[in-house]
């Protein structure tokens, strides 16, 4: 993990969609979206149906479009449980 990166994973039933270092992640959380950035707090939450948003190390944005799942972070480490999830071009 470079400096000031989160290590995230995407997982859904079938497969790993995504792992890998990233500068940040929008989520669709059920109350409202969130960003999570390096050292946010620890933290558990629901997922709405909705878009995923991920800045890469690189500046390129990854959307995914993805079901309902959850989320959890600790320590920079986010993963990320969903029923599906599809990229967006």
């Amino acid at each position: 993990m470079t400096d000031k990166s989160l290590y995230l994973e995407i997982i859904t039933p079938q497969e790993v969609i995504f792992k890998g270092d990233v500068q940040s992640v929008t989520v669709p959380g059920t109350k409202s979206p969130f960003q999570i950035l390096y050292n946010h707090a620890p933290i558990v939450s629901s997922l709405s149906e909705g878009q995923l948003k991920i800045a890469e190390n690189s500046n390129k944005e990854l959307i995914y479009k993805t079901g309902t799942g959850f989320v959890e972070l600790q320590n920079n480490r986010i993963s990320i449980l969903v029923e599906d999830a599809i990229i967006v071009e």
